[in-house]
């Protein structure tokens, strides 16, 4: 039996079939062998993949907003089909997830803070599909990935500016829950005011919320009234409250300075990116490589996962010899050399 290319090189020699129209001929026959014989990885890394995102909030809070802006970059670059649930409750989050899976996503984002246990159930029932879950716990399994924002290493840097900026040496800190997530960013942000003032103190305070600005507003008005003159804004809110009481804050995890109105409010933020996590674990699905992993690493400043943001209008005001710190420190974390210290401990006031 002859082989389709023996068949083509007849062909090309047959009369009455011209050159043009064998050369045609053999060049459709070699790209419908590479059709058939492409091996099926590679024939599923030339198709988009098909990621879903799961929320318990809505896209405009700012932790999930940081996973939606990652994803619709990705998609926007053509790597994927990206579609999502928002305010999804906890009550009815396992059956969003099951639903995903059954219609067949590749990759599952989302958060499973208060349903570790559950989530995991379901990543084993569904082992074919990858999921990547901001969590308190580890990895779990074959395909049950977490991550959380590891913006710690910023949030020090912050505390360097603020404890330096400060004239009544006190400060206010406005949180949503007191959970390790939040925790580990306070304590750094304190450490790295008292590295350069010894004498500040702080006044913290938990809203009970993830997204209620009004209240985080009202927590961070009280705190002013007690003396503070700089407001760390964990929670949306809390800059509104220092525009109204002509104070300076320093955001967190997206850009306040830009997203929430804080135009000579806000001198920095310490800023969280989801780009290199998800940048990672696309290429691992793709390669058919997704395993459990903890993704800490993607959202830290050696990987690109975590910065802190311009001065804007504050970059004349912050002292020249600050900014010079600043700078020195975090190249110093980025290599390795500093290590900013991990404190999940809830953080007390101290005045």
């Amino acid at each position: 039996m002859t082989s389709l290319k023996e068949r083509i090189g007849h062909a090309v020699g047959k009369p009455g079939i011209c050159r043009r129209d064998a050369l045609k001929l053999a060049g459709l026959a070699v790209a419908a062998l590479a059709a058939f014989s492409l091996p099926g990885e590679a024939a599923r890394a030339q198709e988009k993949l098909k990621v879903v995102g799961i929320y318990t909030v809505p896209i405009q809070q700012k932790w999930v907003g940081t996973l939606h802006r990652a994803l619709t970059a990705a998609q926007a670059r053509g790597e994927i089909e990206y579609s999502y649930s928002e305010k999804v409750p906890n009550t009815d989050y396992v059956r969003v997830m099951r639903e995903y899976a059954e219609g067949g996503a590749d990759l599952v984002v989302g958060e499973a803070f208060g349903i570790s246990r559950e989530a995991r159930k379901v990543a084993d029932d569904y082992p074919k599909v990858a999921f990547l879950m901001g969590d308190p716990g580890g990895p779990h399994g074959s395909n049950f990935s977490v991550f959380d924002n590891w913006i710690h290493e910023p949030c020090y840097l912050m505390g360097v500016v603020a404890g330096s900026m400060t004239k009544t040496n006190k400060i206010g800190m406005v949180g949503g829950h007191a959970i390790g997530e939040v925790n580990r960013l306070f304590h750094a942000f304190m450490e790295g005011a008292r590295s350069v003032n010894p004498d500040v103190q702080f006044k913290v305070s938990f809203i009970g919320s993830w997204y209620d600005p009004p209240k985080a507003k009202e927590f961070a008005l009280a705190q002013v009234e007690s003396g503070v003159d700089v407001l760390y804004a964990e929670r949306a809110g809390v800059v509104d409250a220092a525009r109204e009481k002509g104070i300076i804050a320093f955001g967190n995890v997206n850009d306040m300075n830009k997203a929430e109105n804080g135009t000579d409010v806000v001198v920095a933020s310490a800023l969280w990116h989801m780009e290199p996590a998800i940048g990672y674990a696309l290429a691992q699905v793709k390669a058919g490589s997704f395993k459990a992993e903890d993704y800490k690493e993607w959202t830290m400043m050696k990987a690109g996962g975590a910065s802190l943001s311009p001065f804007y209008e504050f970059d004349g005001k912050v002292p020249a010899e600050t900014k010079a710190k600043i700078e020195a420190l975090g190249q110093q974390i980025k290599a390795g050399e500093l290590v900013v210290k991990i404190n999940d401990d809830e953080p007390k006031s101290t005045f």
